[in-house]
């Protein structure tokens, strides 16, 4: 009787497991081919391509690199391959000020000419939330750049780059803003340089270093850093590309007049060390919950309306005419009734974004490409499609 008792809990018992194994395959084998169907076939070997990764559960599951990192050696992209992040940085910038905050070192409501006492009357009521949110009405410093080479000349190019000091410059020269502190919206990279710059004001060390010693050095992030041509190097370093439109062939388009600019999109990461980041973001590592809290804290304008990206579209205006929500360094409008912090990076010769839906079923992905021709915002929001659809 026992042995036959013995025998059936086996039986049964590798039929369960049989079954587990089998339903585990069914589980497992859509969300790979959800993402392998977004993005198998976008780009031939030898040429410059991506690297993706997707998170769920504050783990790595789904990562695939392709292409290489630049036509003149044809390495292979790999996980630790440093892309240019461009806008990416913003949320870094946005972290170093918190950081600071932490500190007591500054408040989130100081005014600019705190740090600036010079700066002409139209930022005399800019805050340092205003800056960080896009509701200071800075001037986009490349239109300063644009007005002043009309008037005097070639000034800028990718041999002689604009400078953060002389950004500052520029806008020291103004009269007039886009509009009253709060009273509108529009994305500024003028802001986020300007925020790198009281960085360091305040630190008393270079946005560079400040940056490394107070996130990527705690967090292992050992490949990250600010690039500043001429004084450091990327290592692993991927080459940006565009698509000549009357050739179609991919030609090297990797700095330009705007490259050295640090707070709005300085900084080269890769796959490896963005894990980290993202790791760091889920458990709290260098702030608090409640003291990250503003950061993901959608702004609202001075009459408490909501506010909407510019009408006129530009390089820079994602979305004409709609809402936008914004907190310190990261978009945070839903999707699909999901709910996500997420921030995208156009530069030359680069597309990069990381998307984090938060919730039962949220995941992470980041996209890093170095070609203009791939859109790494559509293709993030094609695996949350398909990867959402899945019961």
């Amino acid at each position: 009787m026992r042995i036959w008792t013995f025998r059936l809990i086996a039986m049964f018992s590798c039929v369960a497991v049989a079954c587990f194994c089998r339903s585990a395959g069914r589980t497992q084998e859509p969300v790979k081919s959800v993402e392998d169907s977004v993005f198998s076939g976008l780009v031939k070997p030898n040429e410059p391509g991506f690297a993706v990764l997707v998170r769920y559960g504050g783990r790595s599951g789904y990562q695939r690199t392709e292409g290489v990192t630049d036509l003149r050696s044809d390495a292979k992209i790999t996980a630790r391959t440093n892309f240019r992040l461009a806008s990416f940085t913003k949320q870094f910038t946005a972290m170093a000020i918190m950081l600071l905050a932490h500190d007591g070192k500054l408040q989130y409501d100081d005014k600019l000419m705190k740090f600036y006492p010079e700066f002409p009357a139209y930022g005399k009521d800019i805050t340092l939330r205003n800056l960080l949110n896009h509701t200071a009405g800075l001037p986009d410093y490349e239109d300063l750049m644009d007005a002043a080479e009309k008037s005097n000349g070639p000034t800028w190019s990718a041999d002689k780059q604009i400078q953060d000091e002389e950004v500052l410059k520029l806008l020291m020269q103004e009269k007039r803003g886009k509009f009253a502190p709060g009273t509108s919206w529009s994305y500024s990279n003028s802001a986020y340089v300007v925020l790198g710059l009281i960085i360091a004001k305040v630190s008393g060390k270079p946005y560079c270093e400040f940056l490394h010693d107070r996130i990527f050095a705690p967090l292992k992030m050992n490949h990250t850093v600010v690039y500043q041509k001429g004084k450091n190097e990327v290592l692993n370093r991927a080459f940006g590309y565009t698509k000549d439109k009357e050739s179609g062939q991919l030609k090297e388009a990797d700095q330009s007049a705007t490259s050295a600019t640090l707070g709005d999109g300085g900084i080269y990461s890769n796959l490896e060390d963005l894990a980290k980041w993202d790791d760091a973001l889920q458990n709290h590592t260098l702030l608090s919950e409640k003291e990250f809290q503003p950061a993901l804290t959608a702004v609202k304008l001075n009459d408490g309306s909501q506010p909407n990206w510019p009408k006129e579209p530009n390089d820079d205006n994602l979305h004409p005419g709609k809402p936008v929500s914004y907190g310190f360094g990261w978009f945070l409008d839903p999707y699909e009734g999901r709910t996500r912090m997420w921030h995208t990076g156009s530069t030359m010769g680069f597309r990069t974004v990381i998307e984090r839906f938060i919730g039962e079923r949220g995941f992470s992905l980041i996209i890093l490409c170095n070609r203009t021709d791939l859109d790494p915002e559509k293709l993030s929001l094609r695996v949350a499609d398909l990867r959402f659809s899945i019961p």
